[in-house]
């Protein structure tokens, strides 16, 4: 791989956490981050399930992240090897318990980088249970729009 690969993919990468950030800040809309897919991506998510193209990633993230008032996803690392990319991060639910701590779940972001400022791929894995057992003892209540997978008929 090239230096000036590297360079691109770690340029992307910036970008592409940047526009997550805005996101989780409300500033532009979840939909915003199918612009970093190719046309042709796969999408795969643990709750979810499979989505094929741009268009259908652009849906998924606008119905996936509705009613999520609260949440944030904050990065810890990221691991970058040739055109794949390895992001941990963290589904974290408002408030915080007695000790202090956030009421939050790990998962982690693979990622293909396929060119010109685009992924080809993603796979979040996420432990569900443990994130539904959190949601659990946060007692959170889903906002306004809030869908479920089996709501959205694909």
């Amino acid at each position: 791989m090239t230096e000036a690969r590297t360079r691109e993919v770690e340029d992307t990468v910036r970008t592409y956490l940047q526009t997550r950030e805005k996101a989780d800040a409300g500033e532009v809309g979840w939909d915003a981050v199918a612009e970093f897919f190719t046309e042709g991506a796969t999408f795969i998510d643990p709750g979810w399930g499979r989505f094929e193209g741009r268009r259908n990633i652009r849906q998924f993230l606008r119905d996936s992240m509705q009613g999520l008032d609260g949440w944030s996803f904050p990065t810890e690392w990221i691991i970058i090897q040739g055109d794949r990319v390895v992001i941990k991060f963290l589904n974290r639910l408002p408030g915080r318990r007695t000790d202090g701590t956030y009421y939050e779940a790990p998962g982690v972001q693979l990622l293909d980088y396929a060119g010109n400022g685009r992924f080809s791929r993603e796979e979040d894995i996420i432990n569900m249970v443990h994130l539904m057992e959190v949601i659990r003892d946060s007692a959170w209540v889903p906002g306004p729009g809030f869908k479920t997978p089996k709501e959205v008929v694909r």
